[in-house]
């Protein structure tokens, strides 16, 4: 049940906004009728203009119209109404122009809110009592936000009870809903309700009280006002349901809108995006595209988490979705379900060859023996030949044996003395399989180590240590390797059944300069399986998004709260979740539109010419 909060007196709802919405035409004394409309201040068509200054009208655009029905118009057509500046007449999908006639029975006709007050609207001898109501939305400052060319916001913060500082006092995403009318004509409580980007209902609360305050200094003189309590958007259904805020909390997610309702009839709406207030300016929303494999334990095995594939599908899926509720706080989403690229996959064939892998040395003089496919591979090396060199050679010799070979230069580990380099080699575009030719080591030369990639699942994957970080395992490159579509404007991502030791659920390559594997996130089963106690997912995200390979804890105060914090794990609404505004300006700085390798694509709430 959703808790209410009290903060006076409550007024009684009117009898004709609680009645059903065929009693809004009630005849009063056989000539006048009374109506109800709400301001149409909202942009229901996503065009950037609100719906009352549209000089034409079509689609969701016409939700907020009251249509009359013919028997309370009878044979009153083709005459001149007589309107205010309350209210304007709507003929089809086009406003009526002040002093037009009505126009013939066969046209739709309807009333539209323009700003509130009570007003008279004949049509030859007959009235129509009209009361506007306008709805309009605040924040915490008394500030207005426009509910066509501005958006609501997801907080980033706790709750103001719960908080140890004045953050959660001053949260300037949420929002308080201000009624504005006649006293007679003031709703005494509404529902807000939020939409995802579908149109899906996603949250509700109901009966939430509006109590007497102030009205607005712009408002017309006369009028009285009253508000809904401040209302947070929130990113989870952990702080939505906190009992500190539960009555005022409701999920919201990018792309999607928040919704007034008075007596089933809708009120007002505004779309949902990024903060509105940042040192970059308002951020609306931005867009990452994922690349998605879940990788099956073994060469047509089980996946690595999940009853079947479907199953293993449905829960990245949802992994995903949480992701994009976590990140709505920056304005960034990953996209429609239906849009995800993400696909089962076997383990790799071991197709990767690294010549210098460990220790990268020039060679002393040796022999390469190995075997791709069932074809035997050798080749000699020369004292004080680079790793680089050989690699040249190498990748010749197998394109004369019709195999496709890519060379790919790794950075310079810590340790060693050159770089090292790897061989993809492919037949027909499938990864070929490498291996040693008998007993024969894979070379016999003393100083050039060669190594064969492999992904075995059944010891884990060897992740990387802080001395490879910049071009990860042999391991962990082959894997990479053999599904990653090498887009730079991308996130792959890896499902494994497991990392290799203990304590590891999820890692990440940002974009280093030179590095081997860039903006990548490795995650096992156990990072999905703990969900709200890390948001593994949405943390290696993070430091992709902004291009930081640390924490913000590792040399400074610990924040548990914090989503990018390095340890924490806690399933309550103190746990890992938030991101700071300073964040959001530095992922759209280090990976937004204009940064020097954009992963943050401008993906506009206003679907429509301005």
């Amino acid at each position: 049940m959703t808790r209410q909060l009290s903060f006076g007196l409550r007024c009684a709802l009117l009898a004709l906004l609680a009645a059903p919405a065929h009693a809004q035409h009630a005849q009063v004394g056989g000539s006048t009728s009374r109506v109800t409309l709400f301001v149409d201040a909202d942009d229901d068509d996503d065009d950037g203009i609100a719906d009352s200054a549209a000089s034409a009208l079509g689609g969701s655009a016409l939700l907020d119209i009251h249509w009359l029905r013919a028997s309370e118009l009878g044979s009153l057509r083709n005459v001149s109404p007589i309107l205010s500046q309350n209210a304007r007449f709507v003929v089809d999908n086009r406003p009526l122009p002040s002093g037009a006639r009505l126009p013939a029975a066969s046209a739709k006709l309807g009333l539209q809110g323009l700003r509130p007050g009570r007003t008279p609207v004949l049509i030859n001898r007959r009235t129509f009592d009209v009361s506007v109501v306008g709805f309009d939305a605040y924040d915490a400052h008394g500030s207005r936000v426009d509910l066509a060319s501005s958006h609501a916001s997801i907080s980033r913060v706790l709750p103001a009870f719960l908080s140890n500082d004045d953050a959660g006092a001053s949260d300037l995403d949420a929002l308080r809903w201000v009624a504005v009318a006649e006293e007679d004509a003031l709703p005494s409580e509404v529902e807000v309700f939020s939409l995802d980007p579908a149109g899906k209902e996603l949250d509700r609360l109901e009966h939430v009280e509006l109590w007497e305050l102030p009205c607005p200094p712009a408002s017309t003189p006369g009028l009285a006002c009253r508000g809904t309590p401040l209302i947070r958007a929130t990113a989870d259904r952990i702080d939505r349901a906190h009992p500190e805020s539960a009555g005022r909390s409701l999920r919201a997610e990018v792309g999607g809108k928040l919704v007034v309702r008075v007596a089933g009839r809708k009120a007002a709406s505004i779309r949902v995006g990024g903060p509105r207030v940042s040192a970059l300016g308002a951020i609306e929303r931005l867009r990452v595209r994922l690349n998605v494999h879940v990788l099956r334990t073994t060469v047509g095995g089980p996946p690595a988490l999940g009853a079947d594939d479907a199953d293993a599908l449905q829960r990245v899926r949802n992994e995903v979705q949480t992701a994009s509720l976590l990140w709505g706080q920056c304005g960034v989403h990953f996209g429609p379900a239906r849009e995800l690229a993400i696909r089962v996959v076997d383990p790799p064939a071991p197709f990767l060859l690294s010549l210098g892998c460990g220790f990268a040395l020039p060679a002393s003089g040796g022999e390469i023996r190995l075997r791709a496919g069932r074809k035997a591979i050798r080749l000699r090396s020369s004292p004080g030949e680079l790793p680089a060199n050989l690699a040249q050679r190498l990748a010749a010799l197998l394109s004369a044996q019709n195999f496709s070979v890519e060379v790919l230069s790794n950075p310079r580990n810590e340790s060693s003395q050159l770089a090292s380099l790897d061989l993809l080699v492919r037949e027909n575009g499938a990864p070929v399989t490498l291996e040693r030719d008998g007993e024969s080591p894979l070379s016999s030369d003393p100083s050039l180590n060669v190594c064969i990639g492999k992904v075995d699942f059944a010891d884990g994957v060897q992740h990387f240590t802080d001395h490879n970080a910049a071009l990860g395992t042999t391991e962990e490159r082959t894997l990479i390797h053999a599904y990653a579509d090498r887009d730079p404007s991308t996130v792959e991502v890896f499902v494994v059944p497991a990392f290799s030791g203990s304590g590891r659920v999820g890692e990440s390559f940002v974009d280093a300069p030179g590095a081997a594997i860039h903006n990548t996130v490795l995650l096992d089963r156990a990072a999905v399986l703990a969900g709200a106690r890390s948001h593994v997912l949405a943390h290696e995200i993070g430091h992709i998004l902004l291009n930081m390979p640390g924490h913000p804890d590792d040399s400074g105060v610990d924040q548990p709260s914090a989503l990018m914090d390095s340890d924490a794990t806690d399933p309550s609404i103190f746990g890992p979740r938030r991101l700071s505004l300073a964040e959001c300006e530095r992922a759209v700085r280090e990976r937004g539109p204009s940064s020097r390798a954009p992963l943050l694509y401008e993906w506009p709430l206003i679907t429509r010419a301005r």
